[in-house]
């Protein structure tokens, strides 16, 4: 059997995270949404369906086609799975005959048998034929907007801790730090450092250490909590249910959020309930709130349409290659695009920012796109990474998808 990880209309829930990215690159837990397929699916053939302007960056990445059901022809079946999907593989039971998954209305996975696949076929015709096969509701995890890969984390880092089959000490903790809770909560790979004078609770879940991290004194890491390939925390009040990606500096006080990774958080500062994409660097003191004062839900614009997130605690998300100011405050809720660059003096940031913006002093003006292209080329060099060529022509399409929002939003705060 081949699988076939697609994306859905809903994808575009998740600007500014996913104009960079598909879906399934997203981040929860110890890894991606894709990291779940994968784990579950280790011996089959993954091909991938996405969005047209980000497949020649994925050709790229995975080093084969995408969007090309020429790839998955042969006497296999093939499984179309949901990009969005946020799976729990002790849940998901073997598929033997044709059938579709459904979760509130929304298709999850489908299985085709080897003759259903034809040359001409493209996403849109074998999600037609997927929908002539025998319906199946089952109980699933979507991440349909912004807050949900947040929501779930917490939940997800426990499930792939247990899953991960490793725990102990494999790296080097300084016997003046302490594993406050079970030490059976732990894992701490090979070419860690834990400096001394470092806490590691472990009592309301795991904290998950890989390889290359550093974590230097005076900082407390509260589980279940995951910290990415060759990440620094220095100083950090990391709380629960917080995971990094690789390669990132954490400073100051952390809760509840996720950081895509190769971002910056060195310094002072509350991130709470937050998304944070890659190549993002946050001024000393910046600060989200994610508690309104009255203790209401807490409404997020996806698409430009304000919703209500049904929660309580919801923080920013914030677009890759943007920066913040020292003292940048932002409001609960706030939508950030990607390669803005929010300056924390005069104002309060609206709860939208659109991508490539300035914003000081209570207004807005374009940043230009050769510019702030610059920008990311001498910040990826500082962790010797180069953008590549087809990640310049995707952004550069973001930049044409987002110019109208843009402009209109510059001349209404004249």
């Amino acid at each position: 059997m081949k699988i076939l990880v697609f994306e859905d209309k809903k994808a575009k829930n998740l600007y500014p995270l996913t104009y960079l990215r598909p879906v399934w690159e997203l981040l929860c837990g110890t890894g991606t949404l894709l990291d779940k397929v994968k784990r579950h699916f280790p011996d089959n053939e993954i091909h991938f369906w996405c969005r047209p302007e980000i497949a020649p960056l994925l050709n790229r990445e995975y080093g084969k086609p995408v969007n090309d059901i020429k790839n998955i022809l042969g006497p296999e079946s093939v499984m179309l799975i949901n990009g969005r999907w946020l799976m729990d593989p002790k849940k998901f039971p073997p598929i033997k005959t044709e059938e579709q998954g459904i979760c509130r209305d929304t298709l999850i996975y489908a299985y085709l048998a080897p003759e259903k696949i034809q040359p001409r076929d493209n996403l849109t015709s074998l999600l037609e034929k997927a929908s002539f096969l025998p319906k199946k509701e089952i109980k699933a995890r979507l991440i349909n907007n912004l807050w949900e890969p947040v929501k779930y984390n917490a939940e997800t880092i426990k499930e792939d801790f247990g899953l991960m089959g490793k725990k102990g000490i494999m790296g080097a903790l300084a016997p003046e730090s302490t594993i406050y809770g079970p030490k059976d909560n732990i894992y701490v790979a090979a070419g860690a450092e834990i400096h001394p004078m470092v806490v590691l609770d472990t009592k309301a879940g795991p904290v998950i250490i890989a390889e290359g991290v550093k974590i230097f004194p005076f900082s407390r890491i509260e589980g279940p909590a995951y910290i990415g390939p060759n990440c620094q925390i220095v100083g950090g009040k990391i709380r629960e249910g917080c995971s990094f990606g690789p390669e990132c500096r954490i400073g100051g006080e952390v809760e509840e959020s996720i950081i895509q990774g190769y971002s910056n958080k060195y310094h002072d500062g509350f991130l709470g309930h937050a998304y944070v994409g890659e190549w993002v660097n946050l001024g000393a003191l910046t600060t989200n709130s994610d508690l309104k004062n009255d203790y209401s839900s807490v409404s997020v614009k996806v698409n430009g349409i304000p919703q209500d997130t049904g929660e309580i605690k919801v923080g920013s998300f914030i677009g890759d290659h943007t920066k913040t100011s020292i003292g940048t405050m932002l409001n609960t809720g706030t939508v950030v695009g990607m390669m803005c660059n929010v300056l924390g003096v005069g104002a309060l940031p609206p709860k939208e920012l659109p991508s490539f913006t300035w914003f000081l002093k209570g207004k807005f003006k374009e940043a230009g796109l050769e510019s702030q292209l610059q920008v990311a080329r001498t910040a990826m060099a500082r962790r010797k990474k180069e953008l590549a060529a087809e990640e310049e022509t995707l952004i550069g399409k973001v930049y044409e998808m987002t110019r109208e929002q843009r402009q209109e939003t510059v001349l209404k705060y004249l």
